[in-house]
C-alpha cells in the first residue's frame, strides 16, 4: 500500500498525551495522543460526563510495535478504577498484536488498520486507494504538525534529494480534513506543494471515531 502511516516517520510527534479525569466517570477510553483533540472535542460537544480519557504518546507510532505492551499496561493499571475500556487505536501497524492483547485483557478498539481508514469510512477510504494507490494522506494532526512530522522528520530539510526517493511514487496528497479551518487548509496545500503532489480535500468530521465512541453512551 502506498499511503504514507505515522510509524514511517522518525520524530516524535510535538505533543504531550493529555488526560481528563473527571472522577465521576465510569468509562475510560485510552488513546493515541494524536486523536486526544478529536476526542475531547467529541466528549464536549455530546456532554460526556460518563467517559474519562487517557492517552499514549503519538510518537509511539515510529515503534508500533511498542503500541500493544503499552495498551496492556494502561488497560492494567486502571482496570480497578473503570467498569469499561475503550482503546482509541486502529490496529495502527502492530499486525495484529494490539488485537491479541485486548483479547487477553479486555478492551474494544476502532476498526480498521488505521485513522485515515475510521476518518474516511472504511468504504470510502478503500474506494480512496482503489482510485489512486499512490496517494498520500494528511488528517488535521498530520496537517498541523508536518514540517515536525515529515519535513524533518524525513530529513527533507536537510537532505531535499530525499524527496523524489522517498514520494516519486505518490501522485496526490488528500487531506482528510475533521474540522473546517482555513489555516489547516492553508497547511495542508502548502504541504502538497512541498511534495509535488496534486491537491484533495475530503472533509470527513470524524467518521467512525465518532460512531465508536457514541457507542460508550449510556441507553
Amino acid at each position: 500500500m502506498a499511503s504514507e502511516s505515522l510509524h514511517d516517520l522518525e520524530r516524535p510527534a510535538p505533543e504531550a498525551a493529555p488526560e481528563r479525569r473527571t472522577g465521576s466517570a465510569d468509562q475510560l477510553v485510552i488513546a493515541c495522543g494524536a486523536l486526544a483533540r478529536e476526542i475531547l472535542a467529541l466528549i464536549r460537544l455530546n456532554g460526556w460526563t460518563h467517559l474519562d480519557l487517557t492517552c499514549l504518546p503519538a510518537e509511539l507510532h515510529n515503534r508500533p510495535e511498542k503500541i500493544p505492551e503499552r495498551v496492556r499496561e494502561k488497560i492494567r493499571a486502571n482496570r480497578d478504577r473503570y467498569a469499561r475500556i475503550w482503546i482509541g487505536y486502529a490496529d495502527c501497524g502492530t499486525g495484529g498484536a494490539l488485537d491479541r492483547v485486548l483479547a487477553e485483557e479486555g478492551g474494544e478498539r476502532l476498526a480498521g488498520p488505521h485513522c485515515y481508514a475510521f476518518f474516511a469510512g472504511q468504504p470510502d477510504f478503500e474506494a480512496l486507494h482503489e482510485a489512486e494507490p499512490g496517494t498520500f494522506y494528511l488528517t488535521d494532526y498530520l496537517a498541523r504538525h508536518f514540517e515536525t512530522l515529515v519535513v524533518k522528520g524525513m530529513k527533507l530539510d536537510r537532505h531535499p534529494e530525499l524527496l523524489s526517493m522517498m514520494f516519486g511514487n505518490y501522485t496526490r496528497l488528500v487531506y482528510l480534513a475533521q474540522i473546517d479551518d482555513p489555516a489547516l487548509d492553508a497547511a495542508a496545500q502548502a504541504a502538497a506543494e512541498r511534495l509535488g503532489l496534486a491537491y484533495e480535500k475530503r472533509r470527513t468530521g470524524y467518521g467512525e471515531l465518532a460512531d465508536f465512541l457514541a457507542e460508550t453512551a449510556p441507553t
